[in-house]
């Protein structure tokens, strides 16, 4: 299976707003499994595809401990989130390496078409309910760090900036 490219923070792709899956065919069963395999090599439990550059409102998840309940969401809508909140600390794929509080809702309803698109409805809390709101937010252009105050942010940025000018001199063939 082919791996994709995880877009990083504060990659200017991450803030485009997902457009709405036209037709579920092979093409977007496809990049499911490739999602899936993404995901699992990076030990994420979630990836929105705008994480790897497909602007479509489609998520994979698999917050379970043996890895082994696959979820996906295509043009997912939460119709129900609950008053009660949790802050709780969250990391991203695209910001590796980072985590910080989160405020989310305790449980959420989602309606979304599965990948024969039939629309289903999912009832999540605790792990499953926070996975699926921070995909969410992905697919609106939104990455984690934006809940975050400005000063957190520019340092984060700063620093994600900086691992990714390390990684491409690292990479790059030595001249003597």
């Amino acid at each position: 299976m082919t791996l994709l490219t995880i877009l990083r923070y504060p990659d200017p792709r991450l803030q485009q707003v997902a457009k709405p899956v036209a037709a579920v065919d092979a093409r977007l069963r496809q990049l499911a499994d490739a999602m899936f395999a993404t995901m699992y090599e990076a030990a994420g439990i979630g990836l929105a595809a705008t994480q790897v550059n497909v602007h479509e409102r489609l998520i994979v998840i698999d917050a379970s401990e043996t890895r082994d309940q696959p979820l996906v969401l295509i043009n997912p809508e939460i119709v129900w989130a609950s008053a009660e909140t949790r802050l709780g600390e969250e990391g991203c794929l695209s910001v590796p390496g980072i985590y910080d509080g989160v405020e989310r809702s305790l449980a959420v309803r989602v309606e979304a078409l599965d990948l024969d698109g039939k629309r289903q409805t999912h009832e999540a809390e605790g792990m499953l309910a926070v996975c699926i709101q921070h995909e969410m937010d992905h697919l609106m252009g939104k990455v984690f760090v934006d809940y975050l105050s400005p000063l957190k942010r520019n340092r984060i940025k700063a620093k994600m900036v900086k691992q990714k000018k390390d990684e491409e001199r690292d990479a790059a063939p030595r001249q003597r």
